[in-house]
C-alpha cells in the first residue's frame, strides 16, 4: 500500500492497547506497509500522547487500565476530530453503539484479521483525504460546510462535528432533495453495505440531526424504508 496522509508521504496510527503482543505484531504489520505505528498501553497515557502527538487516525481499545476506551474517546472528542477506530472483544450492540455514541467512527471486534483492520483504515483515511479534491464551500437551507478544513456552520454559528458526521453530512448535502439509502451511506463510508442488524449510520445520522436541530425546520429526513434526505431550501419537514 502506499501512505498518503500524514507528515509527507507516511501514515502516522496511534495504538492505545494494553496487549503487547498484539501491539507487536500489529506494528510489523503496519510498518512492512508504509505506516508509521505508535502503542501506548495504558488509558491515560494514550488520551495524552492522541492529544499531543499529529496521529492520522487512533486505533483503540476497550478494556484497558487506568481509563477505559469508551471514557477515553469522550474525552477525545472534547478537543480532537481525528478519526478512531474501536478494537475489543466486547461484541454486544449495546457495547458498538456505546461506542459510536462516544464519537468512534469505526468499531471492530476482536479477534480480528490484519488485512480487514487495513480495510477499515484505508476507508476512514480515504474519507478524510477526500476534502483535498473537493475545495469550494457549499451551503444548503442555512447550513454551510468547508471541505478544505471540514468545518460545518448552521446559520454562521460553528458546529462541532466528528469525522464520519462531517462524511454523512458532505453526502447528504450533495444530494439535497434527494433519498440517500442507507446502503449508499454505508457503501461510501465503509466500503460495505449496510447489515440490517448494522445500526451504526442511524446512530450517526442521529447524532448529526441533533447537532443540526432547528424549532422551525427539520434538515434531515428520515424516508422510511430508503434512508435519509438532506430538504432543500424550499422544504419544511417534520423529522
Amino acid at each position: 500500500m502506499s501512505a498518503t496522509v500524514g507528515s509527507r508521504d507516511t501514515t502516522t496510527l496511534l495504538l492505545v492497547d494494553d496487549d503487547t503482543e498484539l501491539c507487536s505484531l500489529m506494528g510489523d504489520f503496519f510498518t512492512q506497509r508504509g505506516f508509521r505505528l505508535e502503542a501506548v498501553h495504558d488509558g491515560r497515557r494514550g488520551l495524552a500522547r492522541a492529544l499531543d502527538g499529529n496521529f492520522n487516525l487512533i486505533l483503540l481499545d476497550v478494556m484497558m487500565p487506568g481509563l477505559d476506551g469508551f471514557e477515553l474517546l469522550r474525552q477525545l472528542r472534547r478537543r480532537s476530530s481525528t478519526p478512531v477506530i474501536m478494537l475489543t472483544a466486547r461484541t454486544e450492540p449495546a457495547d458498538r453503539v456505546m461506542g459510536l455514541n462516544s464519537g468512534a467512527d469505526d468499531y471492530l471486534p476482536k479477534p480480528f484479521g490484519p488485512e480487514e483492520l487495513l480495510a477499515r483504515i484505508q476507508a476512514v483515511l480515504r474519507r478524510t483525504q477526500k476534502a483535498a479534491y473537493q475545495p469550494d464551500i457549499l451551503e444548503v437551507n442555512g447550513v454551510r460546510i468547508n471541505p478544505g478544513t471540514r468545518e460545518v456552520w448552521l446559520d454562521r454559528a460553528p458546529v462541532e462535528v466528528t469525522s464520519i458526521e462531517y462524511d454523512i453530512l458532505d453526502l447528504l448535502m450533495r444530494s439535497a432533495g434527494r433519498p440517500v439509502s442507507r446502503d449508499q451511506l454505508s457503501a461510501v463510508l465503509y466500503q460495505r453495505e449496510a447489515s440490517p442488524f448494522d445500526r451504526s449510520v442511524d446512530v450517526h445520522v442521529s447524532h448529526l440531526r441533533k447537532k443540526l436541530e432547528q424549532k422551525d425546520r427539520a434538515l434531515i429526513k428520515t424516508v422510511r424504508g430508503v434512508g435519509y434526505l438532506f430538504c432543500s431550501e424550499k422544504e419544511s419537514p417534520e423529522s
